[in-house]
């Protein structure tokens, strides 16, 4: 019943807020291209908790909009290539948003990407509202290269569009169609998928216990939700060309961690991925928010990876280490980095994936 009542609501709305009819098109329509760690469900919605979901279209008419589970925070929105945009889904509304209107008659481009973590909303997108009459168009073709980007709230871009004066952080400091990762996937005509939650490790987490936690990043890894249970994901959804981990910022915090366990649970972990994806190049990341002793335990632990990969003939792992932010670009909440830092990231990620790829 309740997922009927979702259903009769959006159709309801189709005669709202216009004065006449809409078309409702689900969110698992064959026409929607999606890229991230996204379930498809038997009523016609998607649900996801990793950050990043993205959803690719084109229709017709001269409005958009989507249907969400309120409260699902906020997504970016580019139309026809033009500028991004960010929109909300607010707990006290119905979950419409509008996308856009007064567009020209025609056909129209339409990018949906998540901007926030979805751990504690469970997000849902039911579908799209169009114009009566209109239709969506040919399921668009997205680029054939392939990239995967596993990380801690780094990765995540938390606080990277913060005032500089907020003491209490909000999602809408969140943006993480700017972060580094997205950044640098566009400038390497790749797609991105996102496996990140904020404060995690890979053997600790954020002022962890010394000796290890549980509900670090290679528990939570095999499955297709932030949880360490229920439905596992299909990693032959998506195989990526590339895998680059950022991961250890939160492993060295306070107190001491202990370098061998650090050490140890890199090794397993790109074992773990190296078994998910055969082909890939995996590239371990340093930075922007460590340096010092921190940095060099992270080094140090990633080297060591690299270098019993290639003990048993895997010579396809590297390490990249990203300039330490000194707050010439500004900070992100938390002294996270700010989104200049990030598009410095990206700036600097770029030639090195191009030059072990040997994209152009």
């Amino acid at each position: 019943m309740h997922k009927l009542s979702i259903i009769a609501i959006a159709m309801l709305l189709m005669f709202s807020l216009t004065g006449h009819a809409q078309q409702f098109i689900k969110a698992t329509d064959s026409a929607i291209a999606t890229v991230g760690r996204i379930n498809f469900n038997a009523d016609g919605s998607a649900d996801w908790t990793w950050p990043g979901a993205q959803f690719y279209c084109s229709f017709t008419g001269t409005s958009v909009r989507m249907k969400t589970k309120p409260g699902s925070s906020y997504f970016v929105i580019v139309i026809d290539g033009g500028t991004p945009f960010k929109v909300q889904s607010e707990k006290s509304t119905d979950g419409l948003v509008t996308l856009a209107t007064g567009l020209a008659p025609g056909t129209h481009s339409l990018q949906i990407t998540y901007a926030v973590e979805g751990a504690l909303r469970h997000p849902v997108l039911y579908g799209l509202l169009l114009d009566d009459g209109a239709r969506l168009g040919s399921k668009p073709t997205l680029a054939e290269r392939k990239m995967e980007f596993i990380g801690n709230s780094i990765t995540c871009a938390l606080g990277n569009e913060w005032d500089g004066v907020s003491k209490k952080f909000d999602s809408k400091m969140q943006n993480i169609y700017r972060s580094y990762e997205a950044i640098a996937a566009r400038k390497l005509n790749a797609q991105w998928q996102v496996v990140a939650r904020s404060g995690i490790g890979i053997y600790r987490n954020n002022c962890g216990k010394v000796d290890g936690d549980r509900a670090v990043m290679p528990a939570y890894y095999p499955f297709a939700n932030v949880r360490m249970s229920g439905k596992r994901w299909d990693f032959s959804r998506y195989q990526p060309d590339v895998v680059c981990v950022n991961l250890g910022t939160n492993d060295t915090t306070h107190p001491k961690w202990r370098d061998d366990k650090l050490q140890e649970a890199f090794k397993s972990f790109v074992k773990d991925i190296r078994g998910h994806y055969p082909k890939a190049k995996i590239v371990l990341l340093t930075g922007t928010m460590i340096k010092g002793e921190r940095l060099e335990a992270v080094q140090k632990a990633e080297q060591a990876a690299i270098d019993d990969a290639r003990s048993r003939g895997d010579n396809n792992v590297y390490r990249f280490d990203f300039t330490p932010s000194d707050g010439s670009l500004g900070y992100g909440y938390g002294k996270h980095p700010s989104a200049r830092q990030h598009e410095k990231m990206a700036d600097e990620l770029v030639p090195f994936i191009k030059k072990i790829t040997g994209w152009n």
